[in-house]
């Protein structure tokens, strides 16, 4: 690749090519202050290329490789290049990780104590952690919750945050002194902003948690809070890894002790003060 870029993000180190300059000129302004891999080497691979090599130059298309990649996965126009890269480096996470059980979930922390908020697409849990972690809270990731098998414990991945449409905006105002990356509009989830991660964030990124409450939060309803069962949380929590059958029985042990050992609820919010209230108050009285 002509251009690269290495970091590491909580336990896992990433070498990033590209053949564009841009890409990586922007992943170094978003991840500034963050480490390099451990011994100088990566635990995944990202390549951004052309498919042709005109198409370096005539509508630049980038096509997102690596050490694991989706077949028949659309490219992306190069002026996406940097949601190519963040696309690409979750996708090595999500399919070679054998070492966490991985959640798809935002996690927050505060004295020790983690939540874990799940949901759909649109739920509002990026938008929460952000809220959140403008508020003091420690942000520990927003595409992945990594959960030790042995431990029982979170392990921190705060990779910059993927705001979409209004979400910019909430955070903005919420978080006005934080550093966002390029506005890259037109994407096919709508028009996204990264938000980088603060000081806190990435000086304890090699701190684990303890997590105490499980959230699945639901954006655009009436402010209401509610227990949910067991066995529907861990139905849920398997639909919502990326890893669960692949590490077997691992990742059956470490599902059932998160569900057995960590309460559950489900909140229902109208905007982003009401859904910190009811965290805070559920968090007050956990």
């Amino acid at each position: 690749m002509r251009h690269r870029f290495d970091v590491r993000v909580g336990p896992f180190g990433f070498r990033v090519g590209s053949d564009w300059r841009a890409p990586i000129a922007q992943l170094r302004a978003l991840y500034a202050g963050y480490p390099t891999p451990r011994d100088g080497v990566a635990d995944f691979t990202v390549r951004l290329s052309a498919a042709r090599p005109w198409r370096r130059f005539i509508r630049p298309s980038v096509t997102i490789g690596g050490d694991y990649m989706l077949p028949g996965a659309v490219p992306l126009p190069l002026a996406q290049g940097l949601l190519a890269a963040e696309m690409a480096m979750n996708l090595q996470v999500a399919l070679g990780t054998r070492r966490f059980l991985l959640l798809h979930a935002s996690v927050v922390e505060r004295d020790g104590r983690a939540v874990v908020m799940t949901g759909e697409s649109g739920a509002g849990k990026s938008t929460l952690a952000t809220l959140l972690a403008a508020r003091g809270w420690r942000f520990m990731g927003d595409e992945f919750a990594l959960v030790d098998p042995v431990t029982g414990l979170l392990h921190a991945f705060p990779r910059a945050i993927s705001l979409k449409n209004e979400s910019v905006a909430a955070a903005r105002a919420a978080w006005p002194n934080a550093r966002f990356g390029p506005l890259l509009p037109g994407t096919p989830k709508g028009d996204i902003r990264h938000l980088a991660p603060d000081a806190q964030a990435l000086a304890a990124m090699d701190v684990p948690a303890r997590p105490v409450l499980i959230l699945f939060p639901r954006y655009g309803f009436t402010a209401e809070e509610r227990p949910v069962p067991p066995a529907e949380v861990f139905v849920r929590l398997t639909q919502a890894s990326t890893n669960y059958t692949a590490i077997g029985e691992a990742g059956f042990t470490a599902l059932t002790r998160l569900v057995h050992d960590v309460p559950a609820v489900a909140i229902d919010y109208p905007d982003g003060a009401t859904a910190v209230a009811l965290v805070e108050a559920r968090m007050a009285a956990t």
